[in-house]
């Protein structure tokens, strides 16, 4: 099997239908999402802000988990390319507020 110059998988993430977003193409940043998405904790996460943008605080009720272990989570999948966060100003502090990159994942071999 031979390599290409850019790797072995290429990951295109899509907004919408045929809109591309992004391609991940760099080994590294591929195994960073592969190795995201093998944690059934991270596809929860995924499936739950699939309905919206959501805070730490509401994904850990939901999940039945800790706001640290979510946290933990999040930052995995943030920098995988998968997720983006944005803060806003909440009752005790700022809010982490989570909301899925794109809608759709291409993996080409």
């Amino acid at each position: 099997m031979e390599l290409t110059e850019t790797g072995l998988l290429n990951i295109e993430l899509q907004k919408t239908e045929g809109e591309k977003l992004e391609i991940i193409d760099e080994d590294s940043e591929v195994e960073k999402v592969v190795k995201a998405l093998s944690s059934k904790t991270r596809r929860e996460i995924l499936k739950y802000i699939r309905e919206g943008p959501k805070d730490v605080s509401s994904i850990a009720s939901a999940l039945d988990m800790t706001e640290a272990n979510i946290s933990a989570q999040i930052k995995k999948l943030e920098e995988a390319r998968l997720i983006t966060c944005d803060y806003s100003s909440g009752l005790h502090g700022v809010r982490k507020i989570s909301k899925l990159k794109a809608n759709q994942m291409l993996i080409s071999f």
